[in-house]
């Protein structure tokens, strides 16, 4: 029978309690340092730091062939002279300096394959395993190494010690918003342990997925998994896009991305357009020191610090008390772009691509660009035009005086500086709430997010123009057209549910009823939708929790038909 794990990732299952090695539980250092007020953090000091292409260790006629591991380091994330921060990244292991948060952007073309071997290399110079930076809830349904083989993938600790997990930290890689093989989709139990010196012999080394994962994939392209890796295979057999690449591992993937590694993935090629209609270029293996680029990804997130320069985590929120650490929303203090809380970019009179991805864990954002960083309500000097959303490009450019993105929403966006004079200041701010929200409008509906910190976000310094600008502008963009999907042949009625577990939440997928109430279903359960491939169909999700939740589905885009209570709140453009 097929389990609903390979289709939906939903609550908890299952329970055994394990015994851990002493030394490997303990309290967290990221909860040791005294917190570091946001507000004493000076802003618009730093650069913009943009992450540079990642390097292949092979081209070859078929494919491009990349060899990326996960490694620990320290960055100046905080401004110069503050103290660095411990966090994870992606790079090449045959060029060591590439190592970075967020990781070097993988450049890919429409219809040419990319195969990456990802390994977990999160061992000290010794080979010993390094422990996790943040705090690890071993009484949650997570991916478990301490149960072995029989305990793994479900509950840790449900009655015995649920001090935080120590050993050796399971990862594995999702593309997400690709088109991908389930055998290198990072399914959330395929996760596997670094190769260390000192791990005990009863922990599981990979998740319950990974053997027969590496099977198919062995069956596939005739290559067989390292231990300590994964090697996924991407067709990128889909529209030209922006998608980005981070950890998935069961439990854990909040943490782990906190943590550091994720990094964008730029699909070009196919129906895209012209060079030189949209601003470029983009970061580029042969690109010289100091280049200017027009075509800017942001990552932009929420982070705690330590007064040490540590992550802290969680952060606004309590704990659930001493037999849990995870909370059911996180909201940082400090707002990080490209790995640099609150950086400045040098823009000159010219129009801007910005790839804008919402890395947060929770936070919504509403982004403007506005002249005042602090004032409220913000008011937009210049539109953001929509260009793209996650799955590639829009009908037509969307001019938005407010972009809203949930967390992991991509949006393809242009910023026309063409008339701004040089030496002017600007500002991307952010008046989305500080904590979970619920739908509204920010001052009307809910208070926005605190002008001071969370508020503000990047700031744009004008300068003289260098060049001429070759791109059209944005509101006389013509975009590639897609045909209708067609008429649906079912109509799916599926549910978000809460449920309270002791003192923690239970989030839950599931249908609907005869009543039309939730009727949630476990990450065991069998799997309830299995659509046909090339059907098309219309999926109507209704929400019985108390927030927003952005939907993502794996292996497939969709087209938003309608929100609100009924569904029939017709969609704003973009």
């Amino acid at each position: 029978m097929v389990s609903r794990r390979r289709l939906l990732a939903a609550g908890a299952a299952g329970g055994a309690a394990v015994m851990v090695p002493a030394g490997w539980t303990a309290s967290s250092p990221a909860l040791a340092a005294a917190p570091l007020d946001a507000a004493d953090i000076p802003k618009y000091v730093a650069p913009l730091r943009i992450p540079a292409a990642m390097p292949p260790v092979a081209t070859g006629p078929e494919r491009d062939t990349y060899v990326i591991a996960v490694r620990q380091f320290r960055q100046q994330i905080l401004p110069p002279s503050w103290p660095r921060t411990t966090v994870w990244g992606y790079g090449s292991t045959a060029h060591p300096a590439s190592f970075g948060y967020p990781s070097p952007t993988i450049m890919a073309r429409v219809g040419r394959p990319v195969r990456v071997t990802w390994v977990n290399q999160l061992v000290d110079d010794r080979g010993d395993h390094l422990p996790h930076l943040l705090p690890v809830d071993p009484t949650l349904h997570w991916a478990n190494p301490p149960g072995g083989t029989a305990g793994r993938d479900r509950h840790g600790h449900r009655d015995g010690d649920p001090r935080g997990y120590r050993g050796p930290v399971p990862q594995v890689v999702h593309l997400h918003g690709a088109h991908s093989t389930q055998e290198s989709d990072g399914h959330a139990e395929a996760w596997y342990l670094p190769v260390t010196r000192d791990l005990p012999p009863d922990f599981a080394v990979a998740g319950s997925a990974y053997r027969e994962f590496r099977s198919r994939f062995a069956e596939a392209c005739g290559l067989r998994w390292a231990p300590g890796s994964a090697t996924f295979e991407y067709a990128n057999d889909q529209r030209p896009c922006t998608l980005w690449y981070h950890d998935h591992t069961l439990g854990l993937t909040r943490e782990n991305v906190y943590a550091g590694p994720a990094g964008f993935y730029l699909l070009g090629g196919g129906d895209d357009l012209p060079d030189g209609v949209l601003p470029g270029p983009a970061p580029a293996l042969d690109d010289p020191p100091h280049a200017r680029h027009h075509d800017i990804p942001l990552l932009i997130q929420d982070r705690s610090f330590g007064a040490d320069g540590s992550l802290r985590y969680p952060g606004g929120h309590a704990s659930h008390g001493d037999e849990a650490r995870w909370t059911s929303e996180f909201s940082g203090s400090t707002i990080v772009v490209n790995g640099r809380t609150w950086p400045s970019l040098t823009v000159q009179p010219r129009r801007y691509r910005f790839r804008l991805l919402n890395g947060c864990n929770s936070r919504f954002l509403m982004l403007s660009v506005v002249a005042n960083a602090t004032a409220r309500p913000a008011r937009a000097v210049l539109p953001v035009w929509q260009i793209g959303s996650d799955g590639g490009f829009l009908p037509e450019p969307v001019p938005h005086d407010r972009v809203t993105l949930g967390p992991a929403q991509r949006v393809d966006a242009v910023v026309d500086f063409t008339d701004v004079p040089a030496g002017t200041e600007l500002y991307l701010v952010n008046e989305g709430p500080d904590w979970a929200y619920r739908g509204g409008r920010p001052g009307v509906d809910f208070p926005p997010a605190d002008p001071r910190t969370t508020g503000q976000v990047l700031r744009f310094v004008v300068t003289e123009a260098a060049g001429v600008d070759t791109s059209v502008p944005p509101e006389q963009l013509r975009l590639p057209s897609h045909p209708p999907l067609g008429p649906a042949e079912r109509v799916r009625r599926l549910s978000l549910n809460e449920r309270m577990s002791g003192r923690s939440m239970v989030m839950l997928l599931g249908t609907l009823d005869e009543r039309g109430r939730g009727r949630p279903l476990r990450w065991s359960d069998p799997a309830t939708e299995q659509p046909v491939l090339g059907a098309t169909e219309v999926w109507e999700v209704r929400n019985f929790t108390r927030h927003v939740h952005p939907v993502h589905l794996h292996q497939v885009q969709f087209e938003l038909l309608g929100r609100g209570h009924s569904g029939g709140v017709q969609p704003d453009p973009g």
